[in-house]
Parts: C-alpha cells; structure tokens; sequence
C-alpha cells in the first residue's frame, strides 16, 4: 500500500515532532487534537524548530513553507479518515490509547495500518481494541523526533510481516533507522535506559551525590552526552514513572519499582522542563 496521507492523533512533543518529520519528506499530515490551543501551539512548535533548520543549512527558506502547507489541523477525529497511515502519540496511558484505538478503528478503511507511538504499553494490547490486529504496530520515535535517527518498530503477536515491511520502509524513507523489537514492556530503549534513570535517582535520594555531581560522573566518566537526570527532566519526569510503572507491573520484577523521590516529584507536579521545575530549576 502506497502511504503519501499520514494522520497524527497528539499535538504534544512527540505528536508534532512526528508531523514535522513526515511534512518534511513529502508527506500530507493531518493533525489531529481535542482543542485547537494544542494545535495552535503544535504548529508554532514545528514552525520554530524548522527555523532553527533553516538557520543550520539543513533546509531552506522554501522547503520550510513547503512543509508547513503540507500540515493541516483538525479537532475532528473523522479528518482521519483518508489517511493511509495514522499514528497515536497521546498521552502515555492505557484506557486513554484504548479507546482511541477502537474509534480509529470504526473511522479507518479496513487496509490503513494503525500505529502507536507509546514508549512502553503493550502493542498486542492496543491491537486488541480493534478488528485489524495483523495491521497494528509500534512506531516508537525517539525525541526530539526531528534530530533522532531511531525507531523502534514493534511487532504485536499477531502484526503481519506485510505491515512491518511497509512501517520499516517508511521509516528509511524518513531518513530513520528502524530496529525490530518484539513486544514487551518498555521494549529495548526504555527497558534500559529508565532502570539507569531510576537508579540516578536513587543516588540522589540516599545522599549519594548531587544532582550536579551524578550527571557529571556519567557525562565526563561515561561519555553521555546529558547526565540521567538532566535527561529525566527533558522527558518528564511522568514520563518515566509511567514506563517504570508499566515495566514493575509487566515483569512482576522489584528492580523496576521507581524510587520514592521520583513519585515524589511527580505528585508536587515537578515534571522537569515543561513545568520549569524538576530536577533542576528552569524558571529562568
């Protein structure tokens, strides 16, 4: 199947990442929110981050309004109907995803492949809210979705190679690198990276260190490019409780229990940066 229609549902970070990237190559995109102020601010997110290419030489000036014509809005689930392909990337929550995926369903010709953008909750499960299980994958971005080059392409049990094949191709057309991962909580990314995240803050929870200090151990000792908890902060902090949560549950295993300083946090509501306040302050 020919994909050149794409339907985004979610114009948070990831939401609108994704719809900038698929504009950018070529692609008609409609994005899709439940209150215009969301999208509002989706398109003057893209709109500053293709800027931002532009002032690289990484597109020009044209290519850039291009794109942006190729991006329409909706708060109207039914504007998804005609896409090829649509892509959930709301909230990383189950009941949520769930019911979104079964309204997809009813919405959706038989033949388009429904993709979810979750960074931890279980294909198979999604899949199973709709008549189409065999035409139901992962397609976990990595943020920020323009700069990042993977993609995790999950395959639920019951996803046929038919559609990986097409999902796989058309991340290479994005100028992604795909890697198949097989369904399981958190998958691979996450399923390694939080339990570092988690015990980051568990150094800081027992007095180990600093924020400043563990970040440096592991940026200077380790080569990371940001420290655990910088990058906690740049995900939100709800974010990886969530994944930690989905994991400890979905393995039955104590390593995955979040620390209780993360919890913590989330219930103050210091998300990280887009709270201006998580680990670190970023009022200013």
């Amino acid at each position: 199947m020919e994909i050149s229609n794409v339907a985004v549902f979610g114009g948070g970070t990831m939401g609108n990442g994704i719809a900038h990237v698929f504009a950018q190559n070529g692609y008609k995109v409609t994005l899709i929110d439940i209150k215009q102020e969301f999208l509002d601010k989706a398109i003057s997110t893209i709109e500053k981050n293709m800027q931002r290419q532009v002032k690289k030489e990484v597109i020009t000036e044209d290519q850039m309004k291009e794109s942006l014509t190729r991006i329409t809005t909706s708060t109207n689930e039914k504007d998804a109907e005609g896409s090829q392909l649509v892509i959930e990337a709301i909230i990383e929550e189950l009941d949520p995803k769930l019911k979104l995926f079964k309204k997809i369903d009813s919405i959706a010709a038989p033949e388009v492949i429904i993709a979810s953008n979750t960074s931890s909750l279980p294909i198979t499960k999604l899949a199973s809210a709709t008549g189409r299980a065999d035409r139901v994958i992962g397609m976990h971005f990595m943020n920020p979705v323009p700069m990042m080059k993977l993609v995790e392409v999950i395959r639920g049990v019951a996803t046929s190679d038919d559609t990986y094949r097409t999902v796989e191709e058309l991340a290479k057309k994005l100028g992604k690198t795909p890697v198949e991962v097989n369904d399981y909580p958190g998958f691979v990314a996450n399923r390694i990276l939080l339990p570092m995240i988690n015990e980051a803050v568990w150094a800081l929870f027992e007095g180990v260190a600093t924020e400043e200090a563990i970040d440096t151990v592991m940026k200077l000792g380790m080569a990371h490019p940001m420290g655990p908890l910088t990058l906690a902060d740049f995900i939100g902090l709800d974010v990886c409780l969530a994944i930690l949560e989905v994991m400890h549950e979905g393995f039955g295993d104590p390593k995955y229990a979040p620390c209780p300083l993360l919890t913590k946090m989330v219930e103050a509501g210091y998300l990280g940066r887009k709270t201006g306040r998580g680990f670190y302050d970023y009022s200013k």
